[in-house]
């Protein structure tokens, strides 16, 4: 009888060993399966960068308007031309002008500051009420910062459209300071 129990016993042993062993390959596969499927949708998205990243650098080198590349210096002078500070400030709301009319949007109002804080230091100053397309923003701070005059943005705020649903087809209002150094032909 004993070498019955011993036999039933030892069966039980295989049988429980077996079923731990199939349990601990499943799981194992079930991890390997998860770590492969993480693995391939990062792959997925590095893939998706790099697309993005190739697409904005082919645009930045087919347009001129993206800006220029670190190697080159943008052209123009740096500071406002102008004979006197009242055709600087002229000068410089041209640029603004034709900034935002570049992006798609519109001038509503804008306001030479030819007396202030920083007028001593030669510099000039606007504020501009600008309405433009959502996306457009960072292309007009990047052009109004990166090109020709040296401009430099010294407010900006920025009311949302008002219209709900699609976020980028709205117009948003801005109003923006900028300023930049004139200096007197000599």
């Amino acid at each position: 009888m004993t070498m019955v129990t011993e036999t039933i016993s030892s069966g039980r042993r295989g049988s429980v060993a077996a079923l731990v062993y199939v349990g601990i390959v499943a799981a194992l596969a079930a991890l390997t399966f998860t770590l492969l499927a993480d693995l391939m949708a990062h792959s997925d998205a590095l893939s998706g960068a790099q697309a993005r990243l190739a697409q904005l650098e082919s645009r930045s080198k087919s347009d001129p308007a993206v800006g220029a590349t670190s190697d080159e210096q943008p052209a123009g002078s740096p500071f406002l031309e102008g004979d006197t500070v009242t055709v600087a400030g002229a000068a410089l709301q041209q640029r603004i002008d034709a900034a935002v009319a570049k992006i798609g949007g519109a001038v509503r109002s804008s306001q030479i500051e030819l007396e202030g804080p920083q007028a001593k230091d030669g510099f000039v100053s606007l504020t501009a009420n600008v309405e433009l397309p959502q996306p457009a923003l960072q292309l007009l701070l990047y052009d109004l910062e990166a090109g020709m005059p040296y401009l430099f943005v010294d407010t900006l705020a920025v009311q949302s459209p008002q219209t709900f649903g699609e976020p980028e087809s709205g117009r948003m209002r801005v109003v923006i300071g900028v300023s930049g150094q004139w200096q007197a032909k000599r």
